[in-house]
């Protein structure tokens, strides 16, 4: 599990197991660095929890890129300050000057003269936080990122965030923010004949099962009590030859799962059939060889707390290129 934000102060007699789902050293790897002693807990980073344990690994892993225009979220708000802590932030900046007299008033009015908040909110210590905006990790330089710009809101505690601010955490929101965790393999296709295929010869392709399964990621916010996991599973592989000269099995290069897999294994005596999943090539590929691309599509949907049921999230796609021989059947004229 891996915290993502910025730098968070929490004290409560019960912050630490809060923060870390199950107290001291459950799950995988955190960045969470505390002082057990006296109760407090210095937390880098801040509201969302990855657990990552169910995903994709190794060096051919990628993210998956949605079907549609749409992106998960680059910006967020969620719990960043209790009240003593915001004013450690805000009063500082007023008393530097710095941002004018005016900017510097409305402030106060807002956060201490109970317009709408007063003194911080601080005789709701422990009964809520203020809520702040943080950028979803490796989105810093996306345009979105500067999409949350509301001012630092006070949410009490088992309130729902404010409806009309859509990038408030939620569980569908967890779920989005999750999305952008999973990590799939690099698509390359298992093919009979392998190393060399020859012309007019129809070729098998496959996923190896073992690999293209589905993966999850769930994304959390113990100090809300609110989980989402998001998952894709493999549902189809297109096949596209790198040629015009070439069948495809079938016609539409779309190879669909079924029975666990996409694509059929070969077997020995099976030459004469035709695969249910690969290519014919019609011209030999020379010298060089033809870049076939396989690319599959995700399924992805999510689960939450307090949702019934698998909600859907747009496909994903992620795919990936590999070198064809196609070499001229030889006749030997006696």
């Amino acid at each position: 599990m891996v915290l993502a934000g910025t730098t968070v102060l929490i004290s409560s007699p019960t912050a630490w197991a809060d923060i870390v789902p199950g107290g001291e050293g459950t799950g995988s790897e955190t960045q969470v660095d505390g002082k057990k002693g006296d109760q407090s807990l210095s937390a880098t980073a801040g509201a969302v929890v990855y657990d990552r344990s169910e995903n994709g690994s190794g060096a051919s892993v990628g993210p998956v890129a949605a079907a549609t225009n749409w992106t998960p979220p680059a910006c967020y708000y969620a719990p960043k300050y209790t009240p003593e802590q915001l004013q450690k932030v805000k009063e500082p900046v007023w008393e530097a000057g710095s941002t004018g007299y005016q900017w510097d008033a409305e402030q106060r009015d807002r956060y201490v003269n109970g317009k709408p908040y007063k003194d911080f909110n601080k005789e709701k210590t422990g009964k809520g936080y203020w809520w702040d905006s943080y950028v979803t990790p490796g989105r810093e330089g996306d345009p979105g990122a500067l999409d949350c710009q509301e001012e630092t809101f006070w949410v009490d505690t088992d309130d729902d965030p404010p409806t009309d601010i859509p990038q408030a955490i939620t569980p569908e929101v967890l779920a989005q923010l999750a999305y952008a965790e999973i990590r799939v393999p690099t698509t390359e296709v298992e093919l009979r004949p392998a190393g060399a295929t020859k012309v007019n010869l129809p070729t098998w392709a496959w996923l190896d099962a073992t690999e293209f399964k589905p993966v999850s990621v769930t994304a959390s916010v113990p100090l809300l009590g609110v989980q989402a996991t998001t998952t894709a599973e493999p549902v189809s592989v297109k096949i596209d030859p790198g040629t015009a000269d070439a069948q495809t099995y079938p016609a539409s290069g779309v190879c669909e799962a079924a029975n666990g897999s996409i694509g059929e294994p070969y077997a020995k005596g099976k030459a004469d059939e035709t695969p249910p999943c690969g290519v014919k090539y019609l011209r030999s590929s020379g010298d060089g060889s033809y870049q076939l691309k396989a690319t599959v599509t995700w399924k992805i949907h999510w689960t939450g707390t307090g949702v019934a049921g698998e909600q859907p999230l747009p496909d994903g796609d992620f795919g990936g290129e590999q070198a064809v021989v196609v070499q001229e059947i030889q006749a030997v004229n006696r």
